[in-house]
């Protein structure tokens, strides 16, 4: 099962709301649960840069059905995922990645965040998630 399009922008509705609210401006993607962009948006203001990065970011949750703070973590030197980020074409491991799951527990998609702190990235993909 894949997250479909009217639930994409309802996640990203909810992550440029929270992003305004937390007053900074981000690009927002939505892949499926094979990874494939489903819906993406860029705030006014959003960096250029940011683009490939929230994009990455929701593949990278995406292939692995993790958050990417947690695999950032688990790929530090010396740890078991050391340089992961260099496998399918380039992996995000920071947070402001999540997977997207529905109520049975599956990975329907992911979304990926970019434009801020990592923490700020997190807290509005978290928002996003929690919208559906």
């Amino acid at each position: 099962m894949n997250i479909t399009l009217e639930q994409a922008e309802k996640v990203i509705a909810a992550a440029k709301e929270k992003a305004a609210n937390i007053d900074t401006k981000m690009d927002i993607a939505v892949v499926d649960s094979g990874t494939n962009l489903v819906a993406f948006a860029r705030m006014d203001g959003a960096w250029l840069g940011s683009i490939d990065i929230a994009i990455k970011k929701a593949k990278t949750a995406g292939l692995f059905g993790k958050n990417t703070g947690v695999l950032g973590e688990l790929s530090q030197p010396g740890s078991p995922l050391f340089n992961i980020e260099h496998s399918n074409n380039g992996l995000i491991t920071f947070p402001g990645g999540m997977p997207i799951q529905n109520d049975a527990g599956e990975v329907i998609g992911a979304i990926g965040v970019s434009g801020s702190s990592v923490e700020n990235d997190h807290t509005v993909a978290e928002a996003g998630v929690s919208a559906l």
